[in-house]
């Protein structure tokens, strides 16, 4: 066990020099990946912090955010909007018109002759990882009539200058600290390298951010392609744009080099510039995913996203994303700094990533009323989301990580012609279809990754 502690620390100074993480994961598969397998793919703890630093990371701590009472209308405000490809801010919610833009399960007593209240709890309340409802994100809020987590919102500045930055916390490396402060744990942030900018935690707890600003002023714009092929746009342009050192993802120098995933919610503006505690919000001072902020409360709320995890529905967080197409088309930030994320290496050695599915020709006929509705061409049809598959999440697998490498996949045209083309909900039914002929990447092209990541960290698992 000391050799590994020993060796892990020995790779913590290796991956934040300036050797490539490529040249560290050759390193690996030569002479580390037996010994450290489990720690690399699995959401394995390594030394634990010391007391010091534990209390340094404690003063994060802050009480679980709770909505505003006029929360509802906010939510209606966001997801009343008859806008498209145009909308700035985070478009409609998961809870969509239809049960091809609804995941939510319904409830155990439909086609019994009792009422729910006759059901026990959920399997879930006792293990984990059985079926039912579980919040991984507990610094929030759910509200679940409309699909949006409400968030304690942080204030702290670039160092050296006055510039504030609003941000929030969603996941982190350590996972004594994850449970300290009702975050997702993910191994996998120690191994973001050079895509994770750095930072020092304040008396208060608050990020003083080295660098990284991002300007929320543009306007979001996609423009589809035709009738049925939406996907790939004529044109796009992101809502929000962050400068060359912008990433969400920080590592804290004064705290044992933890990892945070803190994506930026507002940047050098004060809190009256951003008081939009009913909705109504200036989406050009603040990300485009805020469904309703309160800074004098600190609290901030945001829609979550419908997708799949080996199977079962839930919801996610999309905040950022490496590339301006997938931030335009995910109502998120362009964040610069992620295109050094180490891609293509799913769960091996020093990877930070896992993966995410994305059809771009998915079923799109019937819009919501399609249950098989799936993929990029839909969601540029009708706004909807379009119900990606994650991979691993917590109490499922044990390789997640927040930052998404996009494997986008396409249905053959002979599978479409046979009537194949369906909603695909889990990993390895994917990646059997790839094996099969009926999936390639986008064009025809080789499956795999598609060279960008998206940060999208889990909130909940529905049943």
């Amino acid at each position: 066990m000391r050799k590994l502690v020993r060796t892990i620390q020995l790779l913590r100074r290796i991956l934040h020099s300036p050797v490539s993480q490529r040249t560290i994961t050759t390193f690996s598969v030569v002479g580390l990946s037996g010994l450290l397998s489990q720690f690399a793919a699995g959401q394995v703890n390594r030394a634990s912090l010391s007391p010091e630093i534990m209390a340094i990371h404690a003063r994060a701590k802050r009480p679980v955010a709770k909505a505003s009472a006029d929360l509802d209308l906010a939510a209606s405000n966001a997801a009343s909007s008859s806008t498209f490809n145009s909308e700035q801010g985070p478009g409609p919610g998961p809870i969509g018109p239809g049960p091809g833009c609804d995941l939510f399960p319904a409830p155990a007593s439909v086609g019994a002759s009792v009422p729910l209240s006759y059901f026990g709890p959920p399997p879930s309340d006792v293990e984990k990882s059985l079926v039912g409802p579980v919040q991984l994100l507990n610094s929030g809020t759910l509200n679940v009539k409309h699909g949006t987590i409400t968030l304690p919102l942080y204030r702290r500045s670039l160092a050296g200058t006055n510039q504030s930055v609003w941000y929030i916390l969603t996941d982190v490396s350590d996972s004594n600290v994850a449970a300290a402060l009702g975050l997702n744990f993910s191994t996998k942030l120690l191994f973001m390298g050079n895509a994770s900018r750095t930072g020092n935690l304040d008396l208060n707890g608050n990020i003083v951010f080295d660098a990284g600003t991002v300007d929320f002023s543009p306007e979001r714009n996609v423009v589809p392609g035709p009738p049925g092929a939406e996907f790939p746009p004529v044109s796009f342009r992101p809502g929000a744009v962050g400068d060359a050192n912008y990433s969400p993802f920080v590592r804290v120098l004064n705290a044992g080099g933890v990892t945070y995933d803190a994506p930026m919610i507002a940047f050098n503006v004060e809190a009256k510039d951003i008081n939009f505690p009913t909705g109504n919000v200036d989406y050009s001072k603040v990300n485009d995913q805020v469904v309703a902020i309160n800074p004098f409360m600190m609290t901030v709320t945001l829609n979550v996203i419908n997708g799949f995890s080996f199977g079962r529905p839930v919801w996610y967080l999309s905040t950022d994303a490496s590339i301006p197409l997938a931030a335009a088309i995910e109502h998120n930030t362009f964040a610069p700094l992620m295109q050094h994320i180490l891609l293509g290496h799913d769960d091996s050695f020093a990877s930070p990533v896992e993966r995410i599915f994305i059809a771009t020709n998915g079923p799109e006929e019937g819009g919501c009323d399609n249950p098989l509705r799936q993929g990029l061409s839909a969601d540029l049809a009708d706004s909807f989301r379009p119900n990606n598959v994650l991979g691993g999440i917590p109490t499922i697998a044990l390789d997640y990580s927040p930052a998404w490498d996009a494997q986008l996949y396409e249905w053959t045209q002979d599978a479409i012609s046979k009537g194949f083309r369906g909603q695909n909900r889990e990993e390895f039914q994917i990646l059997n279809f790839v094996r099969d002929g009926l999936l390639t990447g986008p064009g025809g092209k080789k499956f795999g990754s598609s060279g960008f990541a998206i940060n999208c960290p889990i909130v909940q698992r529905l049943d």
